[in-house]
């Protein structure tokens, strides 16, 4: 529960759940996801937009672990937007299955950080220095939270570095 981890009343946070934390890229053929971003940007004007992987997440255990879909398939053709996260986490080498899961979580945070970039109501809330793109991974177990610092891209603490963001990575990262 987002409200929980980020201690806000219920209702005070704009939630999309979904499957694997996807955000499609945006395209002629627009689905909930897309009308949900676009409300919460340009009628609600918030501020700041968190892509929240998590430890364990069977949709990204699925997809490291290539799992066959066949039995479902809207969840297999769902999860091949997560296809750009898959072929960088399998291009390493992973010591263990543990670790290409939990690499899988954080390869997919970061690719639906870059599908969110492609929304028109995203692109000029960044253009308009209204808007900053944070990438967390929740650890279930620990109640810890890693950020995406997206000026090293790797993934922080976000108890010790409270204000990093994957994007914009600085005031003059949007300067036009």
């Amino acid at each position: 529960m987002p409200e929980l981890v980020t201690q806000h009343e219920p209702g005070g946070l704009f939630v999309i759940r979904n499957a694997g934390n996807i955000v499609p890229s945006y395209g002629p053929e627009p689905g909930g996801v897309s009308a949900s971003v676009e409300y919460a940007i340009t009628a609600l004007k918030v501020t700041d937009v968190v892509i929240c992987g998590h430890s364990d997440c069977g949709a990204m255990t699925a997809i490291a672990n290539c799992t066959c879909m066949d039995h479902m398939p809207a969840v297999g053709s769902w999860l091949r937007y997560a296809d750009s996260a898959r072929v960088v986490n399998e291009a390493h080498k992973h010591a263990s299955d543990s670790e290409r899961v939990a690499s899988m979580v954080r390869e997919n945070v970061i690719a639906q950080i870059e599908n969110i970039k492609t929304h028109p109501s995203i692109r000029l809330a960044l253009s308009e220095n209204r808007l900053a793109l944070h990438g967390w991974v929740y650890d279930i177990e620990s109640g810890d939270i890693d950020a995406l610092d997206g000026v090293t891209n790797e993934f922080v603490s976000l108890a010790t570095h409270t204000e990093v963001r994957a994007y914009p990575i600085s005031p003059l990262a949007v300067a036009v």
